[in-house]
């Protein structure tokens, strides 16, 4: 399905049989609003797929990127990494020097959506997303979406990242959330379990088609 900002609109929020209305919604954003693939970089660095796809499964993994996410300096995950993998030490440090190379495009479908619930005035729009706080300026610098937010949490800003209980508490805590009133929207699994149990409206991000049917569910419907 494609929206548009200037067609989609939302009604106010009303309540479903025996819960409380939405009042605030909150974005995860790679993935959900912004395309990030390090595949991006490193098809420009490897010859074929396999090997980047080794690369990344054996030198520069997802374990190793989230330790940014949770906080840890790029100087220090390059030069660890670059001493334990030195044949991939320029490889390596591509990560950190052409991170900006790893950033697709905005998803737009699902942009459309946030422009819409943020002109109906409604409900409070914030974001929570595990991303380095040293790359985290860049995509602000390219997304202007991103000053649409109340405030967005950062995990690399915080010590600690999704699912950690503890980052959806200062999120809490720090903008004044009732779980049961506030939707949570994120593409990771693990993350929307997390915030399940914590008492969150959660739903897991497929596609701007199937985020429309659950904002319509949690009454955000669109007005005519």
């Amino acid at each position: 399905m494609t929206t548009s900002p200037h067609t989609a609109s939302f009604a106010a929020p009303t309540a479903s049989a025996g819960s409380a209305p939405v009042t605030c919604v909150v974005f995860d954003l790679g993935g959900v609003l912004i395309d990030w693939n390090p595949r991006y970089l490193y098809r420009k660095l490897f010859a074929s797929e396999a090997q980047v796809e080794q690369f990344l499964d054996q030198v520069c993994t997802g374990a190793w990127n989230e330790a940014q996410d949770k906080g840890r300096s790029w100087d220090e995950a390059v030069a660890t990494l670059s001493e334990q993998k030195p044949e991939f030490a320029a490889q390596i440090a591509a990560y950190r020097d052409r991170w900006d190379e790893t950033l697709g495009d905005a998803l737009h479908d699902t942009v459309a959506l946030l422009a819409a619930l943020r002109e109906s005035g409604q409900v409070r729009l914030l974001a929570l997303t595990n991303w380095s706080g040293e790359t985290f300026p860049v995509a602000r610098a390219r997304f202007p979406f991103l000053a649409w937010f109340e405030g967005i949490v950062v995990s690399g800003e915080e010590g600690l990242a999704k699912p950690d209980p503890e980052i959806f508490e200062r999120m809490r805590t720090r903008y004044g959330l009732d779980p049961a009133q506030t939707l949570f929207i994120d593409d990771s699994l693990r993350n929307v379990e997390a915030a399940a149990r914590l008492g969150y409206r959660a739903v897991r991000f497929t596609d701007a088609g199937q985020l429309q049917q659950a904002l319509d569910e949690a009454g955000l419907r669109r007005s005519q």
